[in-house]
């Protein structure tokens, strides 16, 4: 296997993520304590809890967890489901059964790295933008126009990391349709779903659409539990799942047992959690763009559509890399910039940024990013 290149993101992070002062870049939802958390629990996730054993535990995941998995979805059963720990130990296992060297596939950027590093590790893979100047709108024509009789998988992510766009319901199935029709897997990356804004209806998951989906989430990002680490992949193709089940016998082997029982409560208390946070992101968007209409010679802003992550532009003619950096290191303002979202697949914007806002209280880092930038003129 190719040596995969250094993560990008993760570097950055490991080097400003728990140093700076304001992490005005986060990717998740606002986190709940432990006690918060349990405090939501019924009483089987409660009863649970207090009798758990800390032995192993099973590969697939536990049972009840995945029915509540399952019940997420329409018409998919715990059968359907498989736990992982976390989202990247899914996509790169995903990655690693579905292709081989002889295959092709279609990555939809931009993206979170893994998701065109890893099969690039394994095959040859055509990268197909967003459209920026439409409002990231999905390219079905040229994502068409990139299938060949090899192609074996195109992987999508939304609500998209970084730009929070969501396509329209037809676009969607059309995309679906498409790839069912020629025998191709869809890897839909959905860890964002249910943090849609203004009232928008969440697209229907790509594994209730057809059996030739494989539908990703995990507790992480809408949900705001990342410290969990339970993640999952739906796919009505029991078959697929059975290889991925054998394939995590060399990684994970099983879930954290605590962290089962814990996203199981968390599951239960799904509509609470999920409502909670939209409402955050809510609260959050007006401070957002109060903060982006003071300056408006530096930044074009745009709220997401989904999830709680958002790709402004930055017009300054110091370029977007020099701010970010700058940033942080005087103030403590952690963003993240366009080169962490760079493709050897398509061109990416260079003067785009990515800023969180699921997190409660962001106005203090606010604050401190407009006296930096006033201070600047």
């Amino acid at each position: 296997m190719p040596t995969l290149p250094d993560f990008r993101l993760e570097t950055y992070f490991s080097r400003w993520e728990f140093a700076a002062r304001f992490h005005l870049t986060a990717s998740d939802a606002q986190t709940l304590s432990l006690t918060e958390l349990l405090d939501l629990a019924d009483g089987d996730g409660r009863a649970r809890w207090d009798s758990l054993h800390l032995g192993y535990t099973e590969t697939y995941g536990l049972p009840a967890l995945r029915e509540a998995i399952a019940s997420t979805y329409d018409g998919l059963a715990r059968e359907d489901i498989l736990c992982f720990a976390g989202a990247e130990e899914a996509l790169y296992l995903a990655m690693r059964v579905l292709l081989d060297p002889s295959d092709h596939a279609v990555v939809v950027t931009p993206n979170y790295q893994a998701a065109e590093t890893i099969p690039l590790s394994i095959c040859e893979v055509t990268g197909v933008a967003l459209k920026a100047d439409d409002g990231w709108a999905l390219d079905l024509e040229t994502l068409e126009s990139a299938l060949r009789p090899a192609t074996r998988l195109v992987s999508v992510n939304f609500p998209n990391n970084p730009t929070g766009a969501v396509p329209d319901e037809v676009s969607w199935r059309r995309l679906v349709d498409l790839c069912e029709q020629r025998g191709i897997f869809l890897f839909s990356d959905e860890v964002y779903r249910g943090l849609e804004l203004n009232g928008q209806t969440p697209l229907t998951q790509a594994a209730d659409l057809s059996p030739f989906a494989l539908s990703l989430n995990v507790m992480s990002k809408a949900y705001g539990l990342p410290g969990l680490r339970v993640g999952w992949i739906a796919c009505r193709d029991r078959s697929v799942l059975d290889r991925l089940e054998r394939a995590k016998h060399y990684t994970s082997i099983c879930n954290s047992a605590p962290s089962e029982v814990l996203a199981l409560i968390a599951l239960r208390a799904r509509d609470q959690i999920l409502d909670r946070n939209r409402r955050i992101i809510s609260d959050n968007v007006p401070a957002f763009e109060a903060f982006f209409s003071r300056f408006p010679d530096h930044f074009e802003w745009e709220a997401p559509q989904g999830g709680c992550v958002a790709f402004p532009r930055y017009l300054g003619t110091d370029g977007v890399e020099t701010m970010c950096t700058e940033l942080v290191e005087q103030e403590g303002v952690l963003l993240l910039p366009a080169s962490i979202y760079g493709s050897v697949l398509t061109p990416t914007p260079t003067d785009r940024f990515r800023v969180g806002i699921g997190r409660q209280g962001p106005q203090e880092a606010l604050d401190r990013w407009a006296a930096w930038l006033d201070k600047r003129r």
